[in-house]
């Protein structure tokens, strides 16, 4: 696990993330929690604890810094391939033949759009960045407190964040293969499903592009079993 973790620190430092690493701020509770989640999976506790809310903790908060760290992760996981993304060899944001996606915001694009899949990433990244940055729908200290809509809110940019991993895993696993980073990204990938799954945060048919993977990957999960 100590190697999942050195993967993106590396790649962070390389300067292969596709957008600023988001922070939280040193003494908030956010911070705090940032660092039991890191060093749980640094302990190699099984993943399907790592997600589980810890005792005395708000949903609100432990959510918070997973959607964040997720962002983080996903961005480095996309920057990876990115020069390999372009308009001429991805001119759909899809997942496969059987699944396309369409981009809209409620600004720029105000009806489902289609797009290349680098312009909807790119987009996506954007809109998601505006909002772990609004301090008004994630707080960074506890005076101030989360919007009602802010679990709906994150629900919507996890969906949209796993979008990415099935354009990725679809479209361009061969370049993860090459660069050695199969192992973490399928990591951080279980490390995704079992906390959306945790909290049933994203809708299972979003899933189904990566059904098979999942299979694979994810064997030893069961949702019968919660």
């Amino acid at each position: 696990m100590n190697n999942f973790l050195d993967f993106f620190h590396f790649m962070d430092k390389k300067g292969k993330t596709f957008r600023p690493k988001k922070r939280f701020t040193h003494g908030t509770i956010r911070y705090s929690l940032h660092k039991q989640a890191q060093a749980s999976l640094q302990s190699g506790i099984n993943l399907r604890d790592v997600v589980k809310l810890p005792s005395g903790e708000h949903m609100n908060d432990w959510l918070a810094v997973h959607v964040v760290d997720f962002f983080n992760r996903i961005n480095l996981i996309y920057g990876t391939v990115s020069e390999y993304c372009t308009e001429m060899t991805c001119p759909k944001m899809s997942g496969g033949s059987r699944y396309e996606y369409f981009w809209a915001d409620g600004d720029k694009f105000k009806k489902p759009t289609a797009l290349p899949a680098p312009r909807y990433i790119e987009n996506l990244m954007d809109w998601v960045e505006g909002q772990i940055n609004n301090e008004d729908i994630f707080p960074i200290t506890t005076d101030i407190p989360f919007p009602r809509s802010f679990q709906s809110l994150s629900k919507k940019i996890l969906t949209r964040l796993f979008r990415v991993f099935v354009h990725v895993y679809i479209h361009h696993f061969d370049r993860i293969v090459a660069i050695g980073a199969e192992p973490h990204v399928n990591t951080c990938f279980k490390h995704f499903y079992y906390f959306v799954m945790e909290f049933s945060l994203i809708a299972s048919k979003e899933m189904e592009p990566l059904a098979e993977l999942i299979k694979q990957i994810c064997k030893e999960y069961s949702p019968t079993e919660k």
